[in-house]
């Protein structure tokens, strides 16, 4: 039975700065399907997730997601596909200024969401789903790093979305809590939401099986199997230009992330990527 792609990329090129970081991408990803990008910093994972959903443009090829020519894609086009996403990052980008169930109640907000009791029933039902349903009042630093980025899934999730990218979603997390934020991504995948996860970490890609793709030598090669370090590369040159390497916040120290005065700011920083200047200029 052949698969509904999301994620539908051939022979794309992905550039920065006028650098081409990636040449020839094949990439697809059906619904449901739990899908690991790899590779070391600076190879092109990050770039080719914000490609996805429109932070960085598209050289050559023909690439489509949730049904959308992302290539020649039209700005106001943008907040449509992106209710249709979630996204999770490293760092987390929660609102410093707010618990937990006002950083969310102000996405569902942002997003159309109009009943207050709709909302909160959304937000009872998401941190249940991540283990969190007692934790709606603490704020973001009263939260581990584990619990942080399990908040941060759950916002992913609260427009219930067709897929979700999550980008080294366990960086900043030790062995037990990386494995759990990766337990959690992979069970959605079961449930029928397309997950894309980028990672280096290949204990989590033996505990949870997946297709893998990995960034390499300014190429996207897809792997059978888990990657090792017997795996089999074409000879690496070096890329032609480095992504920055995502910074690591120390544990009592919290991203730098604006307080909600700043909100057109804010809205583009919310992990979930759903907000449209129209609706925080309501």
């Amino acid at each position: 039975m052949e698969k509904t792609l999301i994620i539908n990329y051939r022979e794309v090129d992905i550039c920065r700065e006028d650098k081409t970081l990636l040449y020839n991408v094949n990439f697809n990803v059906g619904a449901g399907e739990f899908v690991y990008l790899t590779g070391v910093v600076g190879s092109g994972k990050s770039s080719l997730l914000k490609t996805i959903y429109g932070e960085l443009d598209i050289e050559n090829g023909t690439a489509e997601v949730l049904g959308y020519d992302i290539r020649h894609i039209k700005r106001r086009q943008l907040p449509a596909l992106r209710r249709q996403l979630g996204i999770v990052f490293q760092d987390f980008r929660l609102l410093t200024d707010r618990n937990v169930r006002r950083n969310l109640d102000f996405v569902l907000r942002s997003t159309g969401w109009r009943s207050r009791t709709e909302r909160a029933e959304r937000i009872r039902q998401v941190l249940e789903t991540v283990g969190l349903a007692d934790k709606q009042v603490s704020m973001p630093y009263e939260l581990s790093g584990g619990e942080q980025q399990r908040v941060c899934i759950a916002r992913a999730i609260l427009n219930r979305p067709m897929l979700i990218l999550a980008d080294e979603a366990t960086g900043n997390q030790d062995s037990q809590s990386g494995t759990q934020t990766a337990r959690i991504l992979y069970e959605l995948a079961q449930q029928g939401t397309a997950v894309v996860f980028a990672t280096h970490n290949n204990a989590l890609i033996e505990q949870f099986p997946g297709r893998i793709y990995e960034c390499n030598n300014n190429q996207l090669i897809c792997h059978e199997g888990v990657i090792t370090s017997a795996t089999k590369r074409p000879e690496a040159k070096p890329l032609q230009e480095s992504e920055p390497e995502p910074s690591q916040p120390q544990p009592s120290q919290q991203p730098d992330v604006p307080t909600a005065e700043a909100t057109t700011a804010v809205a583009d920083d919310i992990p979930v990527a759903t907000i449209s200047n129209n609706l925080l200029e309501q």
